[in-house]
């Protein structure tokens, strides 16, 4: 019983923490955003250490926030090392994968994952249409499905941490950016976390709020 409160306990943290990162970001002081991302990161990594084995929206939530802190290598490396030998094709399972894969360069496995992705939600099916767009290097394909998670966004009653942002389509753009395919959509619900960098992507690694007991339904 303590194990199991003490996870939850992490991840009500891990949560507080975003709805710093996001109310800063919202704020444009990108700074305390990426700050307080960190520090969601490294929390809601300690819950998935604590949490049962198929907690795996707490993986997803750690890739999003480290994705939005800037750099996610470390942590989507520890999702492949973590997952590899666990037969791990839930939906959110392979969300997190497919982030891990799109960190990491690995397009081939994030296309592979974004497929298991489909099926639970229609919002899972829209982050899998946008992961495979960018797989792709599919500009056009990747708007319109920005376009459509930013839309989902903007007519949810509750956001995970209480704070209305569009942080899925935030993710994706740091994702998309490096691979020059960067949408660019104005939104109140998408404030900037950095500057705009387009271009030839970098050297790339070998191949109100929501109940937060369940995160894994966010996407």
């Amino acid at each position: 019983m303590v194990q199991v409160e003490a996870h939850r306990q992490l991840m009500e943290t891990a949560i507080a923490r975003e709805e710093v990162a996001h109310r800063a970001a919202l704020a444009g002081d990108v700074e305390a955003s990426r700050a307080a991302f960190r520090a969601a990161a490294a929390i809601y990594r300690a819950s998935w250490e604590q949490a049962s084995p198929t907690s795996f929206g707490r993986l997803v939530g750690m890739l999003k926030a480290a994705v939005l802190a800037g750099d996610a290598a470390e942590e989507a490396a520890y999702v492949e090392q973590t997952l590899a030998d666990a037969e791990a094709t839930s939906p959110t399972a392979a969300y997190a994968q497919a982030i891990a894969a799109l960190v990491l360069g690995e397009d081939r496995r994030a296309r592979k994952w974004a497929g298991l992705m489909r099926g639970p939600s229609p919002a899972f099916d829209r982050t899998a249409t946008a992961i495979t767009a960018l797989a792709d290097h599919d500009g056009p394909g990747y708007r319109a499905a920005l376009e459509e998670i930013v839309g989902d966004f903007a007519v949810r009653e509750a956001h995970l941490t209480g704070v209305p942002i569009a942080d899925t389509a935030l993710m994706l753009e740091a994702l998309a950016t490096p691979r020059g395919l960067r949408a660019g959509i104005e939104d109140p619900l998408m404030p900037r976390l950095d500057p705009i960098r387009d271009g030839p992507p970098p050297e790339l690694a070998p191949a109100s709020p929501v109940d937060p007991t369940t995160p894994d339904e966010e996407s």
